[in-house]
Parts: C-alpha cells; structure tokens; sequence
C-alpha cells in the first residue's frame, strides 16, 4: 500500500505553522502620524521578513488586504501561500502604539489550506 507525502510546499508551510506556534512571532513599525496606520502593502513585507527570521526559511510570498490601524487590539488577517497555491491564514493583533511605532504580534494558522483544483 503506497503511502503519501506531503509535497515540498505543504511541507514548509507545516514547518512555518509549527514554528510560529512555538516560537512566536511579533514585529514593530513606526509609522510617524498622529493616527498611525501601517499600509497592507507594508504590513504583507514586514510580516513576511519577520516569518522568515523566525523560521530560518525562505521570505514568503504575504498578501494583507488592509492596513493595520495602529490602536490597540485591532486584528486583521493576511495570507501566506506557497509556490504549490496552498495556503495558510496569518492573523495580525496590535499589542500596544508608542510614539508613532505600531507594535503588533503575529500568529498563523495551525493548518495549511491545499490549492485550488
């Protein structure tokens, strides 16, 4: 009975999930206005780098569909996808804003999401 592994891409997302479920993984930004607020554009490069710093992998590929207003416990959810297509959802929360910088922590899902047929 043959057995199935788990392609390359599943794999290091299974990697990613579970080092960031053991590690943890939090980031910083200063953004400079009065009503911070950090693009989803930036928010997707800066919690890609920070993955990538946690888990010793490859940079991912993050998209955030909005900014992060920088007040205290707003959430939002980015997704990180593999080069197979599958995916695994990334929730943002903001831990505290101090002079412009927007502290926030990061946690992805625990599973992966397999591409669309």
């Amino acid at each position: 009975m043959p057995i199935s592994r788990p392609s390359a891409a599943v794999w290091s997302l299974s990697a990613v999930a579970a080092a960031l479920l053991i590690v943890g993984c939090s980031g910083s930004v200063t953004v400079g206005n009065s009503e911070p607020k950090l693009s989803s554009d930036k928010l997707a490069t800066t919690v890609a780098q920070k993955l990538a710093d946690t888990t010793g992998q490859p940079t991912p590929d993050v998209a955030c569909p909005e900014d992060l207003v920088g007040k205290t416990g707003t959430t939002t959810r980015c997704t990180l996808t593999a080069n197979d297509g599958s995916t695994l959802g990334v929730t943002v929360t903001v831990t505290s804003v101090r002079r412009g910088e927007i502290n926030f922590d990061i946690k992805a899902d625990e599973t992966a999401s397999p591409a669309a047929s």
